[in-house]
């Protein structure tokens, strides 16, 4: 199932580049794994998936230890600052940094393990009261502080668009997600690039594509309905 479920969502992603007139390269698929068992993992892994986003910090260290090296871990789940040193010599990229508090605390970690941290900035574009994020008037000032501490790197954006029957319905938050982006560009600050844009799940992924998402995050159509219980 896994298998075919990749091969299904990569040419839709190829189908949907091509439309665009983007590069293939330039869309980036992560495997969202939080509940799954490592034997799901490995047989995504089999079928090509090197990047794996997990939103909680025990599941990945736990995952971490038994998956290949070569993995390129996404933390993209809300991230509490006391498990900030769990992750931050194992990650790729953070995907949801969303307050100074929490980029100074993976800065002074970061230091501690004398590595470098990329992260993405998360914006509450939609606004939705029940999601993480800083407001779309706030990103700005926020990416001109964070980028002023050591041992982090701001690559890009990440929003998490509402649940929608009709993936059009979150094109505008895709597009606004991309316009900030733009704007952030503009200001031409330091330790600073608008590279990535992380937006765009399972059911929206083609219309995020579009609207310029260099990540998308998917796991159902993966691995298909979550599991709830505790990973061994």
């Amino acid at each position: 199932m896994i298998r075919e479920n990749i091969i299904a969502i990569e040419e839709k992603i190829q189908s949907t580049c091509n439309l665009s007139c983007r590069k293939r390269e330039d869309v980036k698929l992560i495997a969202v794994s939080k509940t799954k068992p490592i034997e799901m993992l490995q047989q995504a892994y089999d079928c090509g998936c090197r990047d794996f986003g997990e939103n909680k910090v025990q599941e990945l260290v736990d995952k971490y230890d038994k998956m290949p090296k070569d993995i390129r871990w996404h933390m993209i789940g809300h991230l509490q600052r006391n498990k900030v040193k769990y992750i931050v010599d194992k990650v790729y990229l953070i995907h949801s940094v969303d307050s100074l508090r929490l980029a100074e605390e993976i800065s002074k970690e970061a230091a501690k393990k004398n590595v470098t941290v990329s992260i993405l900035i998360e914006i509450n574009v939609a606004e939705e009261t029940s999601k993480f994020g800083t407001t779309a008037k706030e990103a700005v000032s926020l990416v001109e502080e964070i980028a002023k501490l050591p041992n982090i790197t701001v690559k890009g954006l990440m929003t998490i668009a509402p649940y929608v029957e009709n993936p059009e319905e979150n094109r505008l938050y895709f597009t606004m997600l991309r316009q900030i982006a733009v704007d952030i560009i503009h200001k031409n600050i330091d330790n600073v690039c608008m590279k990535e844009l992380s937006m765009g799940m399972t059911g929206d992924y083609e219309t995020a594509i579009t609207e310029g998402a260099t990540y998308i995050r998917i796991g159902t159509g993966i691995f298909g309905d979550r599991i709830h219980a505790a990973v061994k």
